[in-house]
């Protein structure tokens, strides 16, 4: 049984990944969490000076019982999936602290999330939840962006520099994936120009390869000063449809998932991500 943990604020973004989130668990035993965080500052900004902390509180959470049951009544009109039980919960706390304490209370193995992301050149390719959860929550995170649309996982592609020794917490939720789609994995070693790799890279290449087994998999690589650019090639050459990163390479997972958005880089908007954590 997984339990799966799905924040909303039910915009048509997060309805988006709840929708990704049914279709990629379709096959397992799920308990969804769905959870809805109201700080309290926001409350109190939104309500009557007049009006007391026990008010505002128990006004906000009559509401938002109100939009949990339409959610799950929208969720009741698609096809029935008897693997699939749903829960409800509301948090009035920091978004990040909210996170985190459902994780630990309900054991959760995956956080999914809606991400919208940002229309301005200089905007930011993620929201500031869905990147704080990244960074700061250690659970896998699958982020879905606004245009992504659930297509069975057949290629996953697996950016990496080979600096790090991937320990088995991160392998296995690999594998679980690949296995229970019966999807390929593209490991993609990214550079300014080709190179041999250092004794250690080479260490945890045929490391990776070895713990893989049996599972289908393949390496490449591509020399390019941007790694953006280099990512959205390999997506749309390998027609991907799940990208997965371990955030502990920061400066490496940064660059590819929080970066600006750029000219022709399309696989911010589209793309599913799954972050990892050690």
């Amino acid at each position: 049984m997984k339990n799966i943990l799905i924040p909303t604020d039910f915009s048509e973004n997060s309805w988006n990944a709840i929708i990704y989130a049914l279709s990629f668990f379709k096959k397992a035993h799920c308990n969804f969490y769905f959870l809805h965080v109201s700080p309290f500052e926001e409350m109190v900004e939104d309500n009557s000076f007049y009006e007391s902390e026990e008010i505002i509180i128990k006004n906000t959470a009559n509401s938002t019982t109100k939009q949990m049951q339409i959610l799950l009544k929208k969720i009741e009109k698609l096809p029935l999936n008897t693997k699939h039980r749903f829960f409800t919960t509301n948090e009035y706390m920091f978004f990040v602290d909210a996170v985190r304490k459902q994780v630990e209370q309900k054991a959760i193995d995956f956080i999914v999330m809606g991400t919208k992301g940002a229309s301005g050149i200089q905007g930011k390719t993620i929201g500031s939840n869905t990147g704080d959860v990244i960074t700061k929550v250690k659970c896998p995170v699958l982020v879905i962006p606004e245009k992504a649309s659930y297509r069975k996982p057949k290629e996953i592609a697996f950016p990496t520099d080979y600096n790090m020794l991937y320990k088995s917490r991160v392998l296995n939720t690999i594998t679980d994936i690949l296995d229970s789609n019966k999807a390929s994995l593209r490991v993609l070693h990214i550079a300014k120009k080709e190179q041999e790799l250092t004794g250690s890279q080479k260490k945890n290449k045929d490391f990776l390869d070895d713990s893989l087994g049996k599972i289908e998999h393949s390496f490449h690589f591509l020399s390019n000063p941007n790694i953006e650019e280099a990512v959205q090639c390999f997506v749309e050459s390998r027609n991907i449809e799940v990208i997965t990163m371990v955030a502990k390479n920061l400066n490496f997972f940064q660059r590819i998932l929080f970066h600006p958005i750029v000219e022709k880089i399309s696989y911010h908007t589209d793309i599913p991500f799954l972050v990892l954590h050690e």
